[in-house]
């Protein structure tokens, strides 16, 4: 490409050179830590190499946290940027680069791992398997994520970040609009990431339709993971969409093909039907476990079983299908005709009626509920009118006619956020202070918790609602700056107000995660919600082999049967055999490096370096094939020496040992 060694590093940017100098020093921080500690070997044999479903889900999460700070930074700066009219905090193309890699950290680097980072802890338990169908497939599909995100978020320090916005549109994403090397890191990176979630969908529908413990018919099946399944089925439907839209994105500006290139025969609305045919099911890619999530919760603090669970299955099957049929809402005016718009008008008001069964649904079972407030409730109940106001303005941009006035301007940014931040950010939340002590064998703190509760809760609401009249006022998204004369400025500095509380709430969480490492109490109940589904039923921290004895299932909400008819629950001697399970692997971790290695070549269109170091992704696929490691062998003794260590603790032992 013929890029300059000073064009390599940015440079310049005060902000970036912080970025720089943080980088480099975090690197340094983490290498000298473990190496004092002499942590190198653990690292490397406890988490890089692990195919445990429930290690690979805590990396997922850990991923997702520092991806929520970076993309959270990314909002504050545009945040900054708008506080004040006119205000050259940030340049027109410095905020280009920050809206655009916002939007794809936040949903594909934040919300995706988090959300199958649950998954992958929590699903195999509730199904009582003792893993998933692939465990190293599963170790793959993490690294592959990896790999893409870290490949991603270099772009900022290392050659310049992506700049079309998160939809990355044709023409402004072709090589004629946009000469740099930004936008190869969206069609490289993405790929390489989306593959691994492809992955991830194929894994878990195996792994619930094939299983599932003894007696647990799909109508039996915990809400999560009845979600989880539902999801990975659009996700094996949408990926391959976005992942060949990507391919013909990197032939267009790698090697001068002309699919969406106008000057040059091709159609840019080509790309946006494939990316919206991709993008919007990926909204319920993102949300379809959030609900799952928000049943449990909500299920397990109303001491109630969830209201309507047929009728809940039913309505996430229409979801997902409706979910394909209503991408073109989002560009009524590309003058597909009446006909067109009214269809997609009438299919994208239709899904809001499964939504709102669900929401029905919900409020059902905390009716008449002995209601627990804990803090992963107060999110499930903050979720029911927040997301409410994003679905009724939802169907007010779903409206053809309306839309022409509304799309382009920041009622738009307003309702999009009112539907993935309680839909899934709070879902989130609620996961983790729900199943935190399944993971790690202690509790989040609930008084910090609640601190983090409503100082988000609030900033959230600050910092978006006021869009909405700011939209419907004519100011329009992706904007940078505005004059003084529009009578914006108090609306956007109200908004910057409260994204600082929304920070805050943040900074409360991540402290919360640092107190309860250090201080939370081990003593814990493996069971300490009294909760209702089998992921309870077992130690808190999980050991490897998940379930001594697989659990047998007779009815919806397993567990709560289970203890309340005392039967299941003890473990006699003679009933513990051998267990087998995968041997770990570092041929995944392997892989991600050299997949990152293969992209960076790509980006900076190095065709022959890519070549060479691609020539090590087909080595590494050659030998997994010729893997003939059968797994390893769970002996009696140790089984017998880690259920006694945990069904002996104090609060335990009345109910596990008879």
């Amino acid at each position: 490409m013929g890029i300059k060694w000073d064009e390599f590093f940015i440079t310049g940017d005060p902000l970036i050179l912080g970025s720089q100098i943080a980088i480099l020093l975090t690197i340094i921080g983490i290498v000298a830590t473990l190496t004092y500690l002499k942590r190198w070997r653990w690292l490397w044999k406890e988490w890089l190499t692990t195919v445990d479903h429930k290690r690979i889900g805590i990396m997922y999460i850990i991923s997702a946290v520092l991806m929520f700070f970076r993309g959270g930074m990314d909002g504050l700066l545009m945040k900054a940027q708008t506080s004040r009219p006119e205000l050259q905090f940030l340049n027109a193309q410095h905020y280009n680069e920050i809206f655009t890699t916002h939007g794809v950290i936040m949903i594909l680097f934040m919300a995706m791992p988090f959300l199958i980072g649950l998954m992958n802890v929590i699903i195999p338990l509730q199904i009582g398997a003792r893993d998933v169908a692939f465990p190293q497939l599963n170790a793959w599909s993490f690294w592959l994520f990896f790999s893409g995100a870290m490949l991603f978020n270099i772009s900022f320090v290392i050659g310049g970040s992506p700049d079309a916005g998160w939809t990355s549109y044709f023409p402004l994403a072709g090589k004629e609009f946009s000469p740099g090397i930004g936008n190869n890191y969206y069609a490289i990176a993405l790929q390489i990431a989306g593959i691994g979630t492809l992955m991830t969908g194929i894994n878990f529908i195996v792994t619930i339709l094939k299983m599932r413990t003894k007696g647990m018919t799909l109508m039996k099946m915990p809400m999560f993971t009845w979600t989880t399944l539902i999801t990975s089925v659009i996700i094996v439907a949408a990926f391959p969409i976005f992942t060949v839209a990507l391919a013909l994105m990197t032939f267009d500006r790698l090697y001068g093909t002309h699919f969406f290139t106008l000057s040059g025969g091709g159609l840019d609305m080509l790309w946006a039907n494939l990316f919206w045919l991709w993008a919007h099911p990926e909204v319920y890619i993102v949300i379809l476990p959030a609900f799952g999530i928000f049943s449990e919760v909500i299920a397990t603090f109303s001491r109630k079983t969830l209201y309507g669970y047929k009728s809940m299955v039913f309505s996430i099957l229409g979801i997902a299908i409706l979910s394909m049929v209503v991408w073109v809402h989002h560009f009524y005016t590309m003058g597909a005709g009446a006909l067109v718009n009214s269809f997609f008008s009438i299919t994208t008001m239709l899904i809001a009626v499964p939504t709102g069964v669900k929401m029905f649904n919900w409020l059902f079972t905390m009716r008449k509920g002995r209601i627990k407030m804990t803090t992963a409730m107060l999110w499930a109940l903050a979720f029911v009118p927040c997301f409410v106001i994003g679905g009724v303005t939802g169907v007010m941009l779903g409206m053809g006619a309306a839309d022409y006035q509304y799309h382009n301007t920041l009622f738009l940014v307003a309702h999009f956020h009112y539907v993935l931040i309680p839909g899934v950010v709070f879902a989130v939340f609620a996961g983790l202070y729900y199943w935190w002590p399944k993971m790690f064998g202690h509790m989040l703190n609930e008084k910090i918790g609640k601190w983090h509760f409503w100082l988000f809760v609030i900033g959230f609401n600050i910092t978006f609602f006021p869009m909405f009249f700011l939209g419907l006022d004519g100011a329009v998204r992706r904007a940078y700056t505005y004059s003084a004369e529009s009578g914006f400025a108090p609306l956007f500095l109200v908004s910057a107000i409260g994204s600082v509380i929304l920070a805050i709430g943040f900074a409360v969480f991540c402290y919360n995660i640092y107190w309860s490492i250090r201080y939370a109490d081990r003593n814990v109940s493996s069971d300490p919600w009294d909760a209702r589904t089998l992921e309870w039923a077992t130690a808190s921290p999980v050991q490897h082999y998940n379930f001594t004895k697989l659990p047998e299932v007779t009815t919806q909400d397993a567990f709560w049967h289970m203890k309340k008819n005392n039967v299941g629950l003890t473990l006699k001697k003679e009933d513990i055999e051998e267990i087998h399970m995968p041997s770990n692997t570092g041929l995944p971790f392997i892989m991600c490096v050299v997949f990152g290695i293969t992209g960076f070549f790509l980006v900076f269109e190095w065709h022959m370096a890519a070549a060479v170091a691609a020539v090590g992704i087909i080595v590494g696929m050659i030998v997994r094939s010729f893997d003939y490691d059968d797994g390893y062998h769970v002996h009696k003794e140790e089984i017998e020496m880690t259920e006694q260590a945990w069904r002996n603790r104090e609060g335990e032992v009345n109910r596990y040992v008879g």
